[in-house]
């Protein structure tokens, strides 16, 4: 099951006149196949870099990017991953974004001040001359070019430096890819379908390597090439495996986001193609056509009856076409079969779609154990703070509320939700002091953002 939540992020941007600190939400898609998919064809990645609890989130953006936001995070559009056409490209992707991981590219931000620098210098040299010109009426015309003037080169500066990184993460990529003996062809081959793009929106009189924060594909590609392919992986084959595994995240993916319609022209009517079922499925029941989304899920399930994930997506199913009672069944065996903490968020929250308070003990149960295994999981921290909430214990609602803040970046509603908590907790238990941690933390981290 596909669920959304927002995460919010902060991060440096830039504009023509001044560097500024911004945050922004970003919705995160959770869905324990890709998070499974992921997991299994990065490790090899991710060990390479000798980093340790690396996150690879997918993001919900039909645009074809990937990029680092800070820590050891990284952000994967789900453009990317419908565009591509095999596992190693994603592979190859996440190599690169890892270089800038490694590198502390999001955290070194020295190019970032430089140019801020000459642009508020720019600023003020405009300001002191455009009042000017009353008096030396040549004065406002040169203020306003030096003001201008000095954009330009701060986003000279700025340009040449993020140029600078991604060659350095390109680099970093071919030793991982080396280091975890995956061959590079995906990661060139994914250029190629870049630049393609870039070749079709770049204007007639542009040779478009100004504009762009990255050194333009095809040189990169050029730069590359020959690295990648003296590789001893460079003619490895892709596991067969992850490659299936890949086929059907993508077609659950754009059967979960893209045009219905359109994912029903795209997928043809097989009722031994995995990927066909599964991106019709979704389509289907996005357009709340209840039966014919059973249909595909019933014969994904009569090609592989103990599919965990094709279980999932019954219970999602029937639970959303408001059959709750009917989806328990499907998805108590997918949580036994999986034991996903994603899905048993689901489970849980089903057992609470019920309205049968003789389900919440179970659902307490499924839920508390999904959250041990995995602490980053807002669905069950939501569905156990609502089934507190129904049996009217407000000290354990509020510490469940205060997680799921924290796990979304919403600190000042965590700090809030942990103080009330802490009001009604016994304060020898674990959970007065996990709630005192959200709180001191949270505090914590809005004293600083003030500060800055």
């Amino acid at each position: 099951m596909i669920r959304r939540f927002w995460l919010f992020i902060s991060c440096l941007m830039i504009s023509f006149t001044l560097i500024q600190s911004a945050a922004f939400a970003q919705e995160i898609l959770q869905d324990a196949e890709s998070d499974a998919l992921l997991k299994k064809a990065l490790a090899p990645l991710v060990a390479a870099t000798g980093l340790r609890d690396v996150k690879i989130l997918i993001v919900n953006d039909s645009e074809i990017n990937a990029f680092v936001a800070g820590g050891q995070m990284v952000f994967i559009n789900s453009g990317t991953i419908m565009a591509a056409d095999n596992i190693n490209q994603i592979q190859g992707v996440v190599a690169h974004e890892l270089g800038h991981v490694t590198a502390g590219h999001v955290i070194n931000s020295s190019g970032i001040k430089e140019a801020g620098r000459i642009s508020v210098a720019a600023m003020i040299l405009q300001a002191v001359l455009v009042p000017l010109s009353a008096i030396v009426p040549a004065a406002g015309a040169i203020g306003t070019m030096l003001g201008g003037i000095g954009s330009q080169v701060a986003v000279q500066h700025y340009l040449a430096f993020t140029r600078t990184q991604e060659a350095s993460a390109d680099a970093a990529a071919v030793k991982f890819l080396k280091r975890a003996d995956i061959s590079g062809r995906g990661l060139l081959e994914f250029f190629g379908k870049i630049r393609k793009m870039e070749y079709r929106s770049m204007p007639a009189d542009s040779d478009g390597s100004f504009a762009s924060d990255h050194p333009m594909t095809a040189d990169r590609e050029m730069m590359l090439r020959g690295d990648l392919e003296n590789l001893p992986s460079w003619n490895r084959p892709i596991d067969p495996q992850l490659q299936q595994s890949f086929l059907r995240v993508r077609a659950k993916l754009t059967g979960y986001l893209a045009d219905p319609n359109e994912v029903l022209k795209a997928y043809p009517d097989d009722a031994h193609n995995i990927p066909d079922l599964y991106a019709r499925a979704y389509a289907f029941h996005r357009l709340s056509y209840f039966k014919q989304s059973m249909d595909e899920v019933e014969k994904l399930l009569k090609l592989i009856p103990k599919d965990p994930y094709f279980l999932e997506l019954k219970g999602q199913i029937l639970l959303e076409s408001g059959h709750p009672d009917d989806a328990l069944e499907p998805y108590r065996e997918a949580t036994e079969i999986s034991q996903s903490p994603l899905i048993a968020a689901s489970f849980g929250h089903a057992l609470m779609a019920t309205e049968d308070s003789s389900h919440y003990a179970e659902a307490k149960k499924v839920l508390t154990v999904a959250v041990d295994r995995e602490e980053d999981n807002p669905l069950a921290w939501f569905v156990l703070g609502s089934i507190y909430d129904r049996e009217g214990d407000v000290a354990h609602m509020n510490l469940a509320t205060a997680e799921r803040y924290s796990l979304s970046g919403q600190t000042t509603l965590a700090m809030d939700a942990a103080d009330m908590a802490l009001k009604g907790l016994d304060p020898n238990s674990a959970e007065w002091r996990r709630a005192n941690d959200i709180a001191t933390t949270a505090r914590q981290a809005l004293a600083s953002k003030k500060k800055k």
